[in-house]
């Protein structure tokens, strides 16, 4: 592109540059990090407002096998991009979309008894299929309430057909170490753990990751510790700068 050209680089206010290769090495670092557990990567909302299919493709070539998206129809942009890989969809689903779920072998969260039934329903009908539990611990965004939980710990009938694959929650303060909240987590979800089906578990997101291996269970899914942000809040930050953003000086005074 020459400089004359209108669309040429020379021409911009800004320009926002994105290291992929910075974002391959956050989550090698992350991975190693939790090893042994597995290390998936959180990629909803356009993967941070990145780009979905060059963030998705730049992880899978570093080695990440399970991904987690916000949306059914960022489920439906990731499968076409990645085959094989094992894509969590955290909203769950919502009535009439189980089918859509099963086309395109995407795996719902299930926040909810209300989603568990829908679910179950479609599995009933046909072949089982997989699902997550996620619980709520204390975040209080999504996830089932404890009196939920307890009674699914009480009518296991209900997950009848759902090949139940994970159990999940989500740490309120984990970017804060010493906050009573995290051991409080971690043991609300250990308890409830023992009540429900085993599957595979995971608790820590990018933050909880820096918590230690008592947090890190079967899998981690870091979100926006890929993408350069401090995990912890006041240490220095151990993850490598993803996002540049160049603008014009327009006027020295």
């Amino acid at each position: 592109m020459s400089p004359s050209d209108p669309a040429s680089p020379s021409h911009a206010a800004s320009i926002l540059t994105i290291d992929l290769a910075a974002v391959a090495a956050n989550y090698r670092l992350l991975a190693d990090r939790a090893a042994p557990a597995r290390c998936a990567g959180v990629v909803k909302a356009d993967a941070y407002g990145l780009g979905l299919a060059p963030v998705a493709n730049a992880l899978a070539a570093a080695g990440c096998e399970t991904f987690f998206v916000a949306l059914l129809e960022e489920g439906i942009a990731l499968r076409e991009l990645l085959p094989e890989a094992t894509i969590m969809i955290l909203n769950g689903l919502m009535a009439g979309e189980a089918p859509v779920f099963e086309a395109h072998r995407l795996v719902p969260v299930l926040n909810d008894l209300g989603q568990i039934e829908e679910w179950g329903a479609h599995c009933k009908s046909g072949t089982a299929q997989p699902a997550t539990l996620q619980l709520d611990t204390g975040m209080s965004r999504l996830g089932m309430p404890p009196e939920e939980v307890e009674r699914l710990a009480a009518e296991p009938d209900r997950l009848a057909g759902i090949a139940l694959e994970g159990v999940m929650s989500h740490l309120a303060c984990a970017d804060e170490p010493n906050h009573p909240m995290n051991r409080r987590q971690l043991e609300d979800f250990m308890a409830a753990r023992t009540r429900l089906p085993a599957a595979t578990a995971s608790l820590a997101a990018s933050s909880g990751i820096f918590l230690g291996p008592e947090w890190h269970f079967d899998l981690v899914r870091p979100g926006v510790a890929l993408y350069g942000v401090a995990p912890t809040r006041g240490e220095s930050n151990p993850m490598t700068q993803v996002i540049r953003l160049k603008g014009k000086i327009l006027q020295v005074r």
